[in-house]
């Protein structure tokens, strides 16, 4: 049991680490009007894209724990706290899909945040741009770590014999959250540096990654939907599988 508690306080300390680096990050002021009409527009685009992504992804979430509920959940037996196993089980995949998410919004807004901030350092110095941007990375990594270990050992601690049932349904709740984030913002990434290649630098001549052009924009939000955002979501699911 003493191995549980010290895991749950490793997990609440890798959230409060990252908690502390986000905001030593975000207090670095950037006085360049350039720079931040560009982040604050990748910024806009990139959670109106995840917005859009959890409307469409809760109604597969309400459908699959309700599935869970009546298939897989209906074979299990017992309660856990006066609540039914079944019911357990769906809740459990709807945690799994919260902690990924979270885990990925915490990188994608680090990562729409952090983007100003290290351009303006690399101004002056590379070592502070690239202390910045270690920082906003290192803080969606003890996030998604922190989540993980956080959501397995509290499942521990409440389910104790049963644990391992609802552990099934985390896991696959943070796989579904990862295939959404991962696979479309993957999709909408590329569709848009196709788009802003094929307009920008063929037909209307534009060097590429000018922000002239819209479409360079919607490239640099799919960067950051899937590569940061599904990024940091396929990896909450990559460990916390295999903590399962």
């Amino acid at each position: 049991m003493i191995y549980l508690y010290v895991s749950l306080g490793l997990a609440i300390l890798a959230i409060l680490a990252g908690w502390m680096i986000a905001r030593q990050v975000l207090a670095r002021r950037v006085d360049n009007e350039k720079m931040m009409s560009v982040s604050d527009a990748i910024k806009e685009g990139a959670l109106a894209y995840l917005r859009a992504q959890v409307r469409t992804m809760s109604f597969f979430v309400v459908v699959l724990a309700v599935v869970l509920w009546l298939t897989i959940g209906a074979e299990y037996e017992g309660a856990i706290l006066g609540v039914p196993l079944s019911i357990c089980l769906s809740l459990s995949f709807i945690l799994g899909v919260a902690a990924s998410y979270i885990a990925g919004f915490v990188g994608m807004v680090m990562a729409v945040n952090g983007n100003a901030r290290v351009a303006k350092a690399a101004l002056t110095s590379y070592k502070d741009a690239l202390e910045t941007a270690f920082r906003s990375g290192a803080v969606a990594g003890l996030i998604t770590v922190g989540m993980g270990l956080l959501g397995a050992t509290v499942i521990f601690l409440v389910a104790r014999e049963h644990a391992m049932k609802l552990l099934i349904g985390f896991g696959f709740g943070g796989s579904l959250a990862a295939l959404f984030m991962r696979v479309g913002g993957g999709i909408y990434t590329k569709a848009a540096d196709v788009g802003a290649d094929l307009v920008g630098k063929v037909e209307a001549g534009i060097p590429e990654d000018d922000p002239r052009n819209a479409a360079t924009i919607a490239d640099n939000v799919g960067d950051n939907v899937g590569d940061c955002a599904g990024m940091a979501a396929d990896v909450f699911e990559s460990y916390e599988v295999t903590l399962v």
